[in-house]
């Protein structure tokens, strides 16, 4: 944190002919939002100063070379590359993927060096960033190896949580991913996540079914009833506020979300289609399980509007609120449970 205790946002630029440069500098010409944390984007002055001038967007930044020379009130820039990165808005180009795969690996660095108190990363293309150094799906197991942990999918909005059991699979390939060990591993990731980044006492999760109608007692497919249910079961009994599993078609449209603190979908589309639905806009992506605070928006790159100005920033600093709260919250957190019992002074 910097000295006035203002928390570091370092934030990875992402796809450069995307809209991720957009929404991140309309995110911060609103000077409100340095009163919040201190902002540090991982690009160059001379990208910066050319996606600004390109979209007309007038913000002031401060170049540093390193992390400890940002400054509080400004938007700080870290020089990560030298080069003047050609711009192709809308284009899925080589060059464009290399400058967002070093933008994110010099953010991540600087996280795991405690540099930065939390990350916010701008969509990237999951085509162009393939290479022989970088062979991810995406962010979500990039980080999972950098940072250690068992890393979740929870996409967060105010009013609704959804974690994933199986996320950059194949629907195919779903089913026979999950297996009880899975379940009790994302349950209980979801469980400390709920209590120590949102401060929940006692979490409470819906599960949702694998198949349709939850398989049907076995009519539609046996996953439910021989993977899901003797799992919830067993966690049930041990104490967990554990329910489920639920007829996903009908338990978003029934509002039967909202009497609990998370959902944990079977597969990505399952649970990202209801929440991009309810949310959009201003839910966010975070990674949670891991041992450092990482959230995107809950959109992707735009190509089709990129560089036009249209592009709608409120998901992105939905994004940067959620990494400031949870790290406040993990503070928090942190101080609690390792002084679980005060020492109360004796009175004389």
């Amino acid at each position: 944190m910097g000295e006035n205790g203002k928390i570091k946002v370092g934030i990875s630029i992402g796809d450069l002919n995307g809209i991720g440069c957009e929404v991140v500098l309309k995110t911060f010409a609103d000077s409100r939002m340095l009163d919040f944390c201190t902002p540090i984007i991982f690009a160059s002055n001379k990208t910066i100063s050319a996606q600004k001038n390109a979209l007309n967007i007038n913000v002031n930044y401060n170049g540093i070379q390193e992390c400890s020379k940002a400054l509080d009130g400004k938007i700080n820039v870290i020089n990560v590359w030298k080069e003047i990165p050609e711009l192709n808005y809308g284009e899925a180009t080589d060059q464009a993927g290399k400058f967002s795969i070093a933008s994110l690996k010099a953010a991540v660095e600087a996280l795991k060096n405690d540099e930065i108190d939390a990350l916010v990363t701008a969509p990237i293309n999951k085509n162009n960033i393939q290479s022989e150094e970088f062979k991810f799906p995406g962010h979500t197991d990039f980080l999972a190896q950098e940072l250690e942990g068992e890393s979740l999918m929870f996409m967060v909005s105010d009013d609704l949580r959804i974690g994933l059991l199986t996320d950059h699979v194949a629907v195919k390939d779903a089913p026979a991913a999950i297996n009880p060990i899975l379940i009790r591993t994302k349950v209980r990731t979801i469980e400390k996540s709920l209590t120590m980044d949102f401060g929940v006492r006692r979490p409470k999760i819906a599960l949702l079914g694998i198949n349709p109608h939850s398989g049907d007692n076995g009519v539609i497919g046996k996953e439910d009833e021989e993977v899901l249910k003797p799992v919830i079961k067993e966690m049930s009994d041990a104490g967990h506020l554990v329910f489920g599993p639920y007829a996903a078609d009908s338990f978003f449209g029934s509002d039967g979300y909202k009497k609990f603190d998370a959902i944990l979908a079977a597969y990505h589309d399952q649970g990202l289609i209801p929440f991009k639905t309810l949310a959009f806009g201003k839910g966010v992506n975070y990674t949670a399980g891991l041992r450092k605070v990482r959230t995107s928006p809950d959109h992707g790159t735009a190509y089709e509007i990129a560089g036009k100005g249209e592009a709608d920033h409120t998901s992105f600093k939905e994004a940067v609120f959620s990494a400031i709260q949870i790290v406040k919250n993990r503070t928090e957190y942190k101080e609690l449970t390792e002084n679980p019992l005060q020492k109360q002074k004796v009175r004389r």
